[in-house]
């Protein structure tokens, strides 16, 4: 009998699946439950948190958008194949266009982007592509690139994924900060509509092979848009794209190391939790009038 690898991740159905148009409304109530999910309001009387905490004079955190409108765990879907308990997301890139109202209702549209083969017991790489805009006027809010690592089905014969390499400029850091997740963090965030049992559930994050629950990449990247923006002395209103790799867990209750450079056109970061890097490729960019 042979001993060949069986593959059950179907390449073709993933890289045509039609998405469609996915809506949404949201109210001043889940745009507030998404920002005490990414660790605002720690000190309850800090005007600047209670900016996006105050339902009467709301202001909406840019990185809310990339949680609107989503596709949902489509990767469920048994036709695609995919080992859904392991799958992780290892990178994201936004660019956020306009403002989000305190409540409204968004529009969402998507495709994969790409799909690589990192090779047998190393997984498969997808790239998915998201475009957000109010439904009302049609205005541009979000536009993004989300990377899933699906650790269960490499090894189907596709082509590898390229790689930009993972580094931080080679000197000392222009500003050096420390951001602290809540041990309850995961269990806040998925109430903004992440409801993979892998952030829950310790028995699914076992057999997914991590100790206990980890935290989202979605809830590490919006605490960290707002503690460099902190960090940097602006709102994070500022905020016009923000794209990093998520290179290691992070568990809940952890505490992040950010290093940040100044750049001609932005900011470079990358962190670690006790000397182990879980952020690279950081880039952030402000716009320059608020």
């Amino acid at each position: 009998m042979g001993s060949g690898l069986t593959v059950a991740i179907d390449p073709e159905a993933l890289l045509a699946h039609d998405f469609g148009e996915t809506r949404q409304h949201y109210t001043e109530r889940d745009a507030i439950l998404y920002a005490l999910g990414v660790g605002l309001g720690r000190d309850p009387v800090d005007s600047t948190d209670l900016a996006f905490l105050d339902e009467r004079t709301l202001t909406v955190l840019p990185t809310f958008a990339v949680t609107l409108a989503s596709p949902g765990m489509w990767l469920r879907d048994p036709r695609f194949g995919i080992d859904f308990s392991r799958l992780v997301h290892v990178a994201q890139d936004a660019t956020f266009h306009a403002a989000l109202p305190p409540e409204g209702e968004i529009v969402g549209t998507a495709r994969v982007a790409s799909l690589a083969d990192r090779g047998p017991d190393r997984g498969a790489e997808l790239v998915v592509e998201r475009h957000i805009g109010e439904a009302s006027t049609g205005r541009f809010l979000c536009s993004l690139r989300q990377t899933l690592l699906l650790r269960g089905d490499g090894g189907y014969g596709g082509a590898p994924p390229v790689h930009s390499p993972a580094t931080s400029p080679n000197q000392a850091a222009d500003l050096i900060t420390q951001v602290t997740l809540s041990p309850r963090a995961a269990l806040i965030y998925r109430l903004s509509g992440d409801w993979n049992p892998l952030h829950l559930d310790p028995q699914a994050a076992k057999a997914a092979g991590f100790e206990r629950p980890i935290m989202h990449g979605l809830g590490v990247y919006g605490t960290v848009a707002a503690a460099l923006c902190r960090t940097l002395g602006r709102s994070p209103q500022a905020l016009q794209r923000l794209a990093c790799r998520f290179s290691g867990i992070v568990m809940p209750g952890a505490v992040l190391d950010l290093r940040i450079w100044s750049l001609n056109d932005g900011y470079v970061f990358d962190a670690t939790v006790a000397g182990r890097r879980v952020l690279d490729q950081g880039l952030l960019e402000l716009c320059t009038d608020s």
